[in-house]
């Protein structure tokens, strides 16, 4: 966090900042914990999307999940980037848990099936902070050229060309079978994963969903397959309890598709497509680069 963000902080809560802690976070944007001396805390989200857009999002969310509440939203400067400043939520991430249990995996399928209840006219990304939807085409429709133009991008020496060749003939084969769910308009968050998941202190239960930045009108069934898209990081416990949790609490307008987690995987290949294009430096271009020649290899899974 610059000095010139920790001014805008302290101005905007007219109070004096004692420290500021970085915090594990996304890799589109800065977290860090800011700690006034009367021992009050929040957090500061420097980076990301819009975030007049994602606090609307939040809002929507709330009424159905936890999630911190925006306290502010600070705009951009000539000498500081935009904050999103929130309510520091106490718990810890769902990542740093060892042994999920199958009663926590329930919750949190629970909880990203609730997110899904809330509904939009149509599908799309969102245009504004009222949370209007882009007019775009299909997923079906859209899947084979973003792949496509996704693997022009994959450095060589993480995909070859002919597995990036494969993933595309992949991809383009199976693109139809989402014209099931491309008239889906439900919240998702898109980014559900472990890291985004505040658990309480027995690991038990969500606490608070965080990072709305990605989140879109869609199918729920993307954030099931985000959420197993490492499966081999998650305990067979977990796993179980989260497919029973995400399937026992599907909205009733909603009925669940038999082959929802396939539904759920193929959607999963856009976000794979773009995560293999990131960096060297973040781990998880390496890890989506693996899942890839894993279902070149065995098939795209249904579980």
């Amino acid at each position: 966090m610059r000095l010139e963000e920790v001014d805008a902080v302290t101005r905007a809560f007219d109070g004096t900042v004692l420290r500021t802690r970085t915090l594990a976070g996304g890799y589109s944007h800065e977290t860090s914990l800011v700690t006034f001396t009367d021992g009050w805390s929040v957090v500061a989200r420097i980076g990301g999307g819009d975030h007049a857009i994602e606090a609307a999002v939040m809002a929507a969310a709330a009424r159905r999940v936890p999630v911190p509440r925006v306290l502010r939203t600070l705009p951009e400067t000539a000498a500081a980037r935009a904050v999103m400043v929130l309510e520091h939520v106490g718990g810890r991430p769902l990542s740093a848990v060892t042994g999920g249990t199958r009663e926590l995996g329930a919750d949190v399928g629970r909880v990203l099936a609730t997110i899904g209840g809330i509904t939009f006219d149509r599908p799309g990304f969102f245009a504004d902070p009222t949370l209007a939807v882009d007019d775009e085409p299909p997923w079906s429709e859209q899947l084979p050229g973003f792949v496509a133009g996704c693997m022009e991008k994959v450095p060589g020496d993480r995909l070859s060309a002919a597995t990036r060749a494969e993933w595309v003939r992949l991809c383009a084969t199976h693109a139809p079978r989402l014209a099931a769910i491309d008239g889906h308009a439900r919240l998702v968050h898109s980014d559900a994963n472990p890291k985004n998941l505040l658990v309480d202190a027995g690991a038990t239960r969500v606490v608070s969903v965080l990072d709305w930045e990605f989140a879109y009108s869609g199918s729920p069934y993307a954030d099931a397959a985000n959420m197993l898209r490492f499966g081999a990081t998650l305990t067979p416990a977990f796993r179980v309890g989260f497919v029973a949790g995400f399937a026992g609490h599907q909205p009733a307008d909603l009925p669940l598709a038999e082959n929802w987690r396939y539904l759920g995987r193929l959607l999963d290949m856009f976000a794979l497509s773009e995560l293999v294009t990131r960096p060297d430096d973040n781990p998880v271009a390496h890890q989506a680069a693996d899942v890839v020649r894993q279902w070149l290899a065995d098939g795209i899974p249904d579980v």
